[in-house]
């Protein structure tokens, strides 16, 4: 690991005014990806600057939704009261990440900047566009099992890591942000990027941007949902697929349906024609299986990862089952 250089910020503002001055420093909340990228060469920023004083840890009730603050940490989030209450989905997707160590310490804000589990974008001696553009897409003809099948381009196939951003993706969030032209909000749907022509761009973040928090909308979603991640191992392992899924029922009819899938993708990807076409329709298999094939329009597999051409559809038939009830 290079040498760096290590500041603290007691505020938003003058964490934004650091990196303002030195736009190749990095901001530090729990570290838990930030550390493991610097160690193995992938990323050496010249400075460190720590957020974790800023007090940007509540996490609280508003008129219109759930505001959490970008610091809260990703065990504090799920076990709380208010999410458990009113947006148990998150709490779910939360508890499906990681390990129980890492819960403790990755922040809410950490989460949604992870960037991708990728064997050759994580080895600096391959090729990859992501870390270094223009190298080339060592996956795209190479070892590419946990790969995407929707969304990839000829410059990146890689997948975004991360299971609570398919939650909150599924429940319409927003990220707040704050930075040295003022404050902004954006829709979570908008916050990560495909790869296009420019893969190293993982989210829609400018220089010297802070995450400080994130707002969930009021919904009718407190019962009817279900997080599904399929893996290798239960433990410590990223989604080969994984399904968010949010509904509201009443009398067996779906009225309202959000679902945001993991693990394909370099992004959570919201199959929206599936979601327009469960509204209305009664809560049943047939419905399901019909909501999971009009979600695999366009998917494309790799040479590796065809599997989940299949595994995708049955993960979303059984999120859906779990959700309504009728497992």
């Amino acid at each position: 690991m290079n040498q760096f250089q290590y500041v603290r910020a007691n505020t938003a503002k003058t964490a934004i005014g650091a990196l303002a001055k030195d736009p190749s420093a990095a901001f530090l909340a729990g570290g838990t990806n930030l550390i493991d990228l610097m160690k193995n060469g992938v990323t050496a920023p010249p400075k460190l600057v720590d957020i974790n004083p800023i007090p940007l840890t509540e996490i609280k009730k508003q008129s219109n939704g759930l505001y959490i603050g970008a610091l809260a940490t990703n065990a504090d989030v799920a076990d709380h009261k208010l999410v458990l209450q009113n947006q148990p989905l998150l709490s779910l997707a939360l508890n499906a990440g990681a390990s129980a160590q890492l819960r403790n310490v990755a922040t809410i804000g950490g989460n949604m900047m992870q960037r991708t589990r990728c064997f050759y974008f994580n080895n600096p001696d391959l090729p990859c566009n992501k870390r270094q553009p223009g190298s080339g897409c060592g996956a795209l003809e190479g070892y590419n099992r946990m790969h995407a099948i929707f969304g990839a381009s000829s410059q990146c196939v890689a997948v975004n890591p991360s299971d609570m951003s398919v939650a909150l993706a599924a429940l319409d969030a927003t990220v707040l942000i704050s930075g040295p032209k003022g404050d902004r909000r954006v829709l979570f749907t908008d916050f990560h990027r495909l790869p296009g022509e420019h893969p190293e761009k993982d989210n829609n973040l400018m220089k010297g941007e802070l995450i400080t928090g994130i707002e969930i909308p009021d919904n009718a979603f407190s019962k009817n949902v279900h997080y599904l991640k399929v893996r290798d191992r239960s433990s410590y392992a990223f989604a080969l697929v994984s399904v968010a899924a949010a509904l509201n029922i009443k009398n067996n009819t779906i009225k309202e349906a959000q679902l945001a899938m993991g693990g394909v993708a370099h992004k959570p990807w919201r199959p929206t024609e599936a979601e327009k076409y469960l509204v209305g329709k009664p809560a049943n298999e047939a419905t399901f299986k019909q909501a999971a094939e009009i979600a695999m329009q366009n998917a494309k597999g790799l040479k590796y990862n065809s599997f989940k051409l299949k595994m995708s559809p049955n993960t979303i038939i059984e999120a859906l089952r779990t959700a309504s009830g009728i497992a």
